[in-house]
């Protein structure tokens, strides 16, 4: 018999990471065939792949709460390096080894699943998850589809791509909420149009400089919280469904891998600042049309100061695969809200150049007929 041991231990830092009710609510055992509980992207509760046992994920019904940025403790960015973590899991008393970065994975002796803490002693702990709505078979078949639809794939790779293993993964993200306060100057243009001695016209602008104020609130500005990954990938399966992130539930990781911050708030917020500096650009200019019946907004500038700035922590849910074809490896991403796909397919070079023949043939046909049967270019 395995002796009885605290639920999963750090041995390099002796801190017990992980309570008995955590190990419960994700590590559950089947009542039927004993075998472990996962969750399930289709009911949205805990099933088991053996039985075809289910029961539901308990329900607080309580919104996700919005906490204050300028009262969170742990501000900073975590380089957490190549640091390790051994854990020691109870169901079968075999040793592995994580990175810092997990908060989530599975035994790969006996298949429990290992929800580590949240929370680490200089970091914070998520608030908000969006549980997987697509399942890995859901994934599969969104790729096979979208595969089909890339104009410039090679046909024979349409037919023989084949999905490798879905790895259902948790990325974390901050999201962003404040008032703000917008001192701006600008010029705004209204044109008129002018009629020439020819008979054409061509456009005047005349140009005016105002000033004002602006309020505006800004609501779930994202900023990915993980220097593991590249925004510029993720942006293809964006956006995530933000209004129907549920409160942070250990249960919806049981089965997935998950990961901690490593961005910091701190270093989070210029980076949303930036997202919001765009926002309000397009915001004022749309009032100042709006104002003076304007055509036209330039040398837009503005100041602006922030209050009741908010934040949540939020677990956000995707498939990772990939498929080979011609001895390369292409990998490629499925949103785990929306399914919407994204990734790199082969490229067939035929393709590009039968393409851009046709564009060209197009362009011509258009020029010919908008120059009365003439070239005249």
């Amino acid at each position: 018999m395995i002796p009885e041991k605290p639920d999963l231990t750090i041995t390099d830092t002796g801190e017990t990471v992980l309570a008995e009710k955590t190990k419960r609510e994700t590590d559950e055992k089947c009542p039927q065939c004993g075998a472990v509980l996962t969750f399930d992207p289709g009911s949205g509760g805990m099933h088991c792949g053996y039985c075809d046992y289910r029961r539901d994920v308990a329900s607080d019904e309580q919104s996700v709460a919005e906490l204050s940025f300028d009262s969170a403790e742990h501000r900073d960015s975590i380089d957490w390096g190549a640091e390790k973590k051994q854990i020691i899991c109870k169901s079968c008393g075999a040793a592995s080894i994580y990175d810092q970065l997990d908060i989530a994975n599975e035994c790969p002796f006996c298949g429990s699943n290992q929800v580590m803490q949240e929370k680490g002693a200089d970091s914070l702990a998520p608030n908000a998850v969006a549980p997987f709505q697509v399942s890995a078979k859901q994934a599969e078949t969104l790729f096979a589809d979208w595969i089909k639809r890339q104009l410039f794939a090679p046909s024979k790779a349409k037919r023989q791509a084949k999905a490798d293993r879905f790895n259902g993964l948790y990325l974390p993200y901050w999201t962003f909420d404040s008032d703000t306060f917008s001192t701006y100057t600008a010029r705004y243009g209204i044109d008129r149009r002018v009629r020439q001695k020819d008979g054409t016209y061509r456009t005047e602008t005349t140009w005016r400089n105002t000033s004002g104020t602006f309020d505006y609130f800004v609501d779930d500005v994202t900023v990915l919280a993980s220097s593991r990954h590249s925004t510029h990938s993720l942006k293809g399966i964006e956006p995530f469904d933000f209004q129907s992130l549920k409160p942070y539930r250990p249960e919806y990781l049981a089965g997935f891998v998950s990961e901690r911050y490593s961005v910091g708030i701190d270093d989070a917020w210029p980076l949303a600042k930036d997202q919001i500096a765009r926002v309000l650009d397009g915001a004022i200019s749309h009032q100042i049309r709006a104002n003076y019946r304007a055509d036209r907004v330039s040398n837009l500038r503005f100041d602006t100061t922030f209050s009741n700035r908010t934040y949540k922590y939020a677990l956000l849910p995707l498939w990772m695969s990939s498929f080979s074809y011609q001895q390369k490896i292409y990998e490629f991403l499925v949103n785990g809200q929306t399914g919407k796909v994204s990734g790199k397919v082969p490229i067939s070079v035929i393709r590009v150049i039968i393409a851009v023949l046709l564009g060209l043939a197009l362009l011509a046909v258009v020029l010919y007929f908008a120059n009365d049967g003439g070239l005249r270019f």
